[in-house]
């Protein structure tokens, strides 16, 4: 559902999307400029609102930002440029998955080489292993981080103390990567 709202005389649309799966309020900007405001079953808008005026001043650095990244990178590359991204990225994956499983043996499932617009990979429970297209223009070591990563998630799921140890054993230094990661623009 579209709204709009007033803060500090500047008008705001954005978009209300309602979800029993969320345990909070959330708020998201993308980089067509377009908020989404998330609401928790049983939460009002009106909670929304509030929340919206009180996230103000990082909603103007947000849009600001992304309207830098806009004006510097075109939001979409031509399919011929896309999908040989999307090859190299593949070859990467499935190159580095293969050297950092010699580590743990997991079974893998699938492979898939997605347009993820807020994540660099994932991994669910069947075992499918996913990874942003973009991770073939990221650094070596904040692309072996990613994949090995959602590699761990294949011995344990959560983001458990168990979890960060297995990932330690192939990357020792992910708690200085992940920061730097999150510098990076998806």
């Amino acid at each position: 559902m579209k709204k709009v709202i007033y803060i500090n005389g500047r008008a705001f649309g954005y978009e209300i999307r309602k979800s029993r799966r969320a345990r909070r309020l959330r708020l998201a900007v993308g980089r067509d400029l377009g908020v989404a405001l998330t609401l928790p079953a049983g939460i009002k808008e009106s909670a929304g609102e509030r929340f919206l005026k009180e996230k103000a001043d990082w909603l103007f650095r947000k849009i600001e930002f992304f309207k830098t990244m806009t004006a510097a990178r075109p939001l979409k590359l031509r399919q011929r440029e896309y999908l040989k991204k999307k090859r190299a990225a593949r070859r990467l994956a499935e190159d580095r998955l293969e050297f950092f499983n010699r580590n743990y043996g997991f079974k893998i499932n699938k492979i898939a080489i997605r347009n993820q617009k807020t994540r660099w990979g994932s991994c669910s429970k069947k075992g499918n292993l996913n990874f942003n297209y973009r991770i073939a223009d990221l650094p070596a070591r904040l692309a072996d981080y990613i994949i090995a990563h959602e590699l761990c998630h294949l011995g344990e799921f959560s983001h458990s103390k168990k979890f960060w140890a297995l990932l330690a054993r192939t990357v020792p230094d992910y708690r200085l990567i992940k920061k730097e990661l999150r510098r990076q623009r998806l």
